[in-house]
């Protein structure tokens, strides 16, 4: 009998500590920022590594220098962002609309950026080694490739393999 109760007591306890919002942690996504309305926010130099951002409005946010290693941003828009020097390397922008996006200097290496939309972007810089992209977005980036990463030493035009 005393084992039932002490189970319950448990349970309660536990129950109390995961349901609380102060104690609470999401190990899986430290920093979810999922459906949020993001336009015009300042993320500069902070470090939001696995941070997800998927189907968020980030029209000109701000992520210059931000480590964005591994960050989930599919299905957003980033149209205007600042992205200068940010590292996105095993990021996941995939179906991202980046039109006219600072992406100078950014890191992209290893990261998944199928069907995202490069329209006007600024690319000087960036490094995509080993990034995931369809051969009609290499094609569209290799027109406008130029620069070498400031990080890296990596060529922009290197890395696409134009």
């Amino acid at each position: 009998m005393f084992w039932k109760h002490g189970l319950v007591l448990i349970v309660g306890i536990m129950t109390f500590f995961l349901a609380s919002p102060a104690l609470a942690v999401d190990w899986t996504h430290p920093l979810s920022f999922s459906n949020a309305e993001l336009s015009r926010r300042d993320f500069s130099g902070q470090s939001l590594q696995a941070a997800e951002f998927s189907n968020a409005n980030m029209e000109l946010a701000n992520f210059a220098n931000a480590d964005l290693r591994g960050a989930v941003m599919s299905a957003s828009v980033m149209t205007q962002a600042n992205l200068h020097g940010a590292d996105l390397t095993n990021a996941m922008v995939d179906q991202v609309n980046l039109t006219k996006a600072d992406l100078s200097d950014a890191i992209f290496k290893e990261a998944l950026l199928l069907r995202a939309i490069f329209t006007d972007v600024n690319i000087n810089g960036a490094d995509f080694t080993d990034a995931i992209l369809d051969k009609a977005q290499i094609k569209e980036l290799c027109a406008k490739a130029s620069g070498v990463n400031s990080q890296t030493g990596v060529e922009t035009r290197d890395s696409l393999g134009c």
